[in-house]
């Protein structure tokens, strides 16, 4: 038997695997291998040819920047003006500088640790986190806001796609159409629809010209919102003084559910290891250099999207954007007459194809980790027919939550602040507990201060969520989207 599998390097312990595709195949399994053979410095899981973010390993920093770029920027950075009307422009902008280098820095570490000295890769958050904390800790920490940045992230990727597809129809028809306007439900089926389709592709490497799409698409809507926000005319009266409202209690937790919708804007953490987890390494060329490449230009051009759209919009509208509501509700309330429906109902196209570009990013997870319980179980890979099963149930439950739970974008506040560590506060902690840089050494200065900071800010993101959710109040309705 050893003799059969001794192309396969295993070494870690089963939590700890990376789920990292090999290069070569034990004769025991007796397919082809899908890539080169690869370095024996990388220590692999044979299951891992089998999944769908790790079974093909030609990325490049190419695919890395597409895939950061698209799930990187999302409609919560159209918030950001917000955020702005309530800190200022001194405190928005030093707030929105050091969250961006914050978790820049913290995106750095991932990439850092996504292979270790031994040559184990972490192809997955949560076998990262496991591997740092120990197994049980591990998951206890990390599954629930993993689940949600990838599940939940889809559900709302649907809201705004749907949403989306409805606002294209009422520009273009407005009262002339004669034809029953479609519901939001309607909507919302017509995307995942669309959403289920493009996730037919097997794995995330094959999804890199989606991604590329999607970033165009993102980079397109971001822009042409903030442009067209500062050609406009400034709506009458607009003051730049900061809302303040209500007792001081009541400040402070807006300012810390403004500091939220900064911190929110940036997203794609949970989805960095595994996109590095589709290149390929050795000790002469490990897959950090690329990805570590991809990343920086991926967040040049996110930063040159999301500064412009914060100062931009707020200098637009200042403390006259919507309650609760982004740059785009603004555009729409201020301009809508005075701006061409095409240009409207081009903003409204970029986001329903960036929503279904980034859905196929954050649901891979999903199918990834739905296939894994299949393959560990039965030993072998999953056959078409179940794939295609699996990923259309994810769809269906995805959909059925949009529909029967339209209030969940109202509790994003209170669940991103959960999972907010996932961003800033476990990479730092995870570097500190597996490179065990000595004691009060700038590394273990930075990270120790760096990680208990982000966890504080968490509890108060969260603390000040549920304070607005009791005072203020959530309109709850099932089944009953708007």
């Amino acid at each position: 038997m050893a003799a059969n599998v001794e192309t396969l390097a295993i070494s870690a312990p089963p939590f700890q695997l990376d789920n990292s595709p090999s290069m070569t195949r034990s004769p025991l399994i007796g397919s082809a291998p899908k890539t080169p053979a690869r370095s024996p410095f990388t220590k692999l899981d044979p299951q891992d040819d089998w999944l769908p973010i790790t079974e093909s390993r030609n990325g490049n920093m190419y695919y890395s920047a597409f895939h950061t770029l698209s799930s990187g920027i999302g409609v919560p950075a159209l918030a950001l003006p917000l955020a702005f009307s309530v800190l200022g422009w001194a405190w928005g902008i030093v707030c929105l500088s050091a969250v961006f280098v914050w978790q820049l820095y913290t995106l750095w570490l991932l990439v850092q640790l996504h292979e270790s000295e031994d040559g184990t890769r972490y192809s997955r958050y949560l076998r990262l986190s496991m591997a740092a904390f120990g197994e049980k800790k591990g998951k206890l920490l990390a599954l629930f806001p993993i689940m949600y940045l990838s599940g939940g992230t889809c559900v709302t990727l649907i809201m705004i796609g749907g949403g989306a597809m409805k606002m294209i129809f009422e520009i273009l028809c407005n009262d002339t159409c004669d034809i029953t306007p479609p519901s939001t439900v309607e909507w919302y089926l017509v995307f995942i629809c669309c959403a289920i389709i493009l996730a037919q592709l097997p794995n995330l490497n094959s999804i890199a010209r989606v991604s590329l799409i999607g970033a165009i698409t993102a980079i397109g809507y971001c822009t042409l919102i903030w442009v067209l926000s500062i050609t406009k005319s400034r709506p009458p009266g607009v003051s730049y003084e900061p809302v303040k409202t209500g007792s001081e209690l009541a400040r402070a937790c807006g300012v810390l559910n403004a500091v939220g919708i900064v911190a929110f804007a940036f997203r794609g953490h949970n989805v960095v290891l595994e996109i590095q987890g589709t290149m390929p390494s050795s000790r002469q060329k490990p897959s950090r250099q690329p990805m570590w490449k991809g990343v920086k230009f991926a967040y040049l051009v996110i930063a040159m999207c999301l500064f412009p759209l914060a100062i931009g919009g707020y200098w637009a509208y200042g403390n006259s954007i919507p309650a609760n509501e982004g740059i785009l509700s603004a555009l729409y309330k201020y301009h809508l007459r005075g701006t061409s429906k095409v240009v409207l109902g081009l903003a409204s196209v970029l986001i329903v194809i960036n929503s279904l570009s980034s859905f196929q990013i954050y649901a891979m997870l999903v199918f990834d980790n739905l296939e894994s319980r299949y393959t560990c179980s039965k030993h072998k890979p999953c056959p078409r027919w179940l794939r295609t099963a699996l990923r259309i149930f994810f769809g269906c439950l995805a959909f059925f939550i949009s529909i029967a739970l339209p209030f969940l974008p109202s509790l994003a506040g209170l669940i991103e602040g959960i999972a907010l560590p996932i961003t800033l506060a476990y990479p730092c902690l995870m570097w500190i507990l597996i490179k065990k840089p000595a004691k009060y050494t700038a590394m273990w200065c930075i990270n120790g201060v760096l990680g208990v900071s982000g966890m504080v800010l968490s509890v108060l993101i969260v603390g000040a969520a549920i304070w607005s959710i009791v005072t203020i109040g959530v309109e709850v309705h099932f089944f009953k989207p708007e």
